[in-house]
């Protein structure tokens, strides 16, 4: 096993920064991360706190700073120390430059218009944990997304994740001896989304969670002949209603969430709108 310190700085919540951290570090394997986490570095003050434990512990250090002199002060500071140290975002920002023939600026809105980002996701959050599990089912209009699925099928998991992401998300699980509320398949503004994962895997986290809560992990629950009625209830009403799919049964939540992302951009873009 590897073991690398990976310093992490940022002059805001410095959640793109972990997302790419995250995504290079899994591409490598028998390696252990130690992440040191430096959100809203904006000072020199704390930049020089930050670089006596980068000093301590020498590892990669990978940065997302706006501001040019304080962005010079750490790249001088790790070249000194014989450290390396990428700017993240550089080879993506670069290339948009060439092809739009402009440098990037500071805005003088642009914290405003962060800041409107960061209350939109609050509002979102709220919503999604208000209408869970079928709740509030009166104003799921007001939703960006609605995620209907059998029980345990990521529902809860993968509209938190969508929250975060700024979507307004209600989801509703089904089952057939309960019919959803009828005003499910009458929404106009939200895009409803069905979400399925096979028997073999369905049963799995049932009996898992049966077993988290200290219950009998034989039921009708987790009956094979059940869960495909299950299955194929919930799959009829995806079809008859034309709503897209998603397969959680090798997917992660954050894949799943991509991908419904993805479904969400293209339906904005043929009804003539902007992406999310």
């Amino acid at each position: 096993m590897t073991r690398i310190h990976l310093h992490l700085l940022s002059d805001s919540t410095g959640e793109t920064l972990e997302n790419i951290a995250k995504a290079a570090i899994g591409l490598f394997e028998n390696v252990e991360a130690v992440r040191h986490f430096w959100p809203m570095v904006r000072s020199d003050v704390h930049l020089d706190r930050i670089m006596e434990d980068i000093s301590a512990n020498p590892g990669l250090v990978l940065f997302t700073l706006n501001n040019h002199q304080l962005r010079r002060r750490l790249e001088t500071r790790c070249r000194a120390l014989g450290l390396p140290h990428v700017a993240a975002l550089d080879t993506v920002t670069d290339a948009l430059s060439n092809i739009l023939g402009q440098e990037t600026r500071n805005r003088p809105g642009r914290k405003h218009i962060l800041d409107e980002a960061y209350f939109a996701r609050i509002e979102a959050i709220q919503f999604t944990i208000a209408h869970d599990d079928g709740v509030g089912h009166e104003n799921w209009e007001e939703a960006d997304i609605v995620l209907a699925g059998v029980s345990r099928a990521s529902k809860t998991p993968t509209s938190i994740y969508l929250a975060n992401r700024g979507y307004k998300t209600a989801n509703i699980p089904l089952v057939p001896e309960s019919p959803p509320p009828r005003s499910l398949f009458s929404l106009r503004h939200p895009m409803v989304v069905g979400l399925t994962v096979s028997p073999e895997r369905l049963i799995q986290i049932r009996r898992n969670r049966l077993l988290s809560l200290n219950q009998a992990p034989e039921t009708a629950y987790v009956d094979l002949e059940k869960v495909q009625d299950e299955l194929s209830f919930a799959r009829r009403m995806f079809a008859d209603h034309g709503w897209p799919v998603i397969d959680m049964s090798r997917r992660s939540i954050e894949e799943a969430a991509a991908a419904i992302i993805n479904l969400f951009n293209d339906r904005l873009l043929a009804e003539g709108g902007s992406e999310a």
